[in-house]
């Protein structure tokens, strides 16, 4: 009889593929062994047109408000995620939508119009061309509205900012190990532009990737590798999957 552990194991390989899946299993042990303090991540990053077509048709999604979150706003309390990641998203200039429904707190969507510091690994995203590409992050739903319209909804509104501000191009990076966001994508028209995977062991990282710069090590977080994506020069013939 094939124990779970083992079963769990090859639905994962399954599912990712047998390099991200061994990645995978080896960023759940190094966490596990020495308590966050050796992370590994892998990611890829993607080039979504923005669309000026709706993805819901009306009246469809009628029922949810979208709408842009500031600073002051006393909803950004719910977010779930930790005190100090708002304010460092708003100091970079990040613009966050939020959906509601019936008044209620749903999910959001964050994306900048220019350089983003990361918050996961140290590196810096610079989204090309200048004025025409923006760079989108952490999308949230809350779990009961994950299988419904509120994704689509949330692009929607998002594609309607993006685009009346002759944004082009949405550019991500999304977790090799996140295999649902890798199809939301896809069904989204992204395609990958490259890769980059990183080794954090305290202070220290080392990022390979598949873009410049290819290599990078640094021994404190005030170095890190800036990668400038351009979509209009990368090779965007393979679809994210």
């Amino acid at each position: 009889m094939v124990k779970p552990r083992v079963r769990r194991i090859r639905q994962t390989i399954r599912q990712l593929g047998w390099l991200n899946g061994c990645l995978y299993a080896l960023h759940r042990f190094l966490a596990s062994i020495s308590r966050g303090r050796v992370r590994l991540h892998k990611y890829y990053f993607v080039a979504q047109p923005i669309s000026v077509k709706r993805w819901l048709p009306p009246p469809r999604g009628a029922s949810l408000e979208v709408r842009r979150v500031t600073e002051s706003d006393p909803i950004i309390k719910d977010f779930p995620r930790p005190d100090w990641a708002i304010p460092y998203r708003f100091k970079q200039g990040a613009v966050c939508l939020a959906g509601f429904k019936a008044g209620q707190f749903i999910g959001f969507l964050w994306f900048t119009l220019g350089a983003y510091q990361e918050d996961e690994v140290h590196c810096r995203y610079v989204p090309l061309p200048k004025g025409t590409s923006a760079w989108d992050f952490d999308v949230y739903l809350h779990p009961e509205h994950r299988n419904g319209i509120a994704f689509l909804k949330l692009w929607d509104e998002a594609n309607s900012f993006l685009a009346a501000r002759n944004i082009r191009w949405s550019l991500s990076r999304i977790s090799a190990f996140n295999r649902n966001s890798m199809l939301s994508h896809a069904r989204m028209g992204a395609s990958r532009i490259g890769a980059a995977t990183f080794l954090s062991i305290a202070s220290c990282q080392l990022s390979v990737a598949t873009v410049r710069p290819y290599f990078h090590f640094s021994t404190h977080p005030g170095s890190f590798p800036i990668f400038a994506l351009d979509p209009e020069r990368a090779r965007k013939d393979e679809p994210v999957r």
